[in-house]
């Protein structure tokens, strides 16, 4: 018998995925074409390795997703990660390809698969643990990608949530305090 959260959880899961999608956006948009390509060290990832790394990640994780591992042979992850310069316009080109795998694979999964097991680097998940493995990973990429984009914007970044000094007025307006 399918529980009923299954349906709750897809919708949940879809939900956080565009969440994170639209953090990491917004981030890369007010970035120039040099910062979304500069490296803080010279062990550090730029904002365009990050995007690529990603993207690579989600075409290998998600083409294929109930039928095949999720680790493609045809996927080069150390090349993600070499520095090639981007545009932003190509950075958010690469960006909406990556995550209209991710949706169309997402979207076309029903409840009653949730406990079907997938395949990643030949490790057994349940559907529900590759999509939570891919949610904690883009989290975390989508969180490095705001921070550098917060560090080289500086006084010009663009809060992507409530701005600092400014939770009193968000809940007075929100909530009538």
């Amino acid at each position: 018998m399918l529980h009923p959260t299954a349906s709750v959880y897809l919708a949940n899961i879809k939900q956080q995925y565009r969440q994170y999608k639209s953090l990491g956006e917004r981030a890369i948009q007010q970035l120039t074409d040099a910062e979304l390509n500069e490296l803080l060290d010279e062990v550090g990832n730029s904002i365009a390795m990050i995007v690529r790394h990603m993207v690579g990640n989600m075409h290998s994780r998600f083409t294929d997703f109930l039928t095949s591992d999720g680790e493609k042979p045809w996927r080069n992850r150390d090349r993600e990660f070499d520095r090639v310069i981007l545009s932003k316009t190509k950075a958010l080109e690469l960006w909406e390809e990556g995550w209209k795998v991710v949706y169309q694979a997402v979207d076309d999964l029903r409840p009653e698969e949730l406990d079907r097991k997938v395949f990643i680097r030949n490790e057994p998940h349940t559907i529900i643990q590759a999509l939570n493995r891919q949610l904690g990973h883009y989290a975390y990429h989508v969180g490095q990608i705001v921070f550098l984009a917060k560090h080289f914007k500086g006084k010009e970044w663009t809060s992507l949530s409530i701005a600092r000094n400014a939770s009193e007025a968000f809940n007075r307006e929100k909530f009538g305090e």
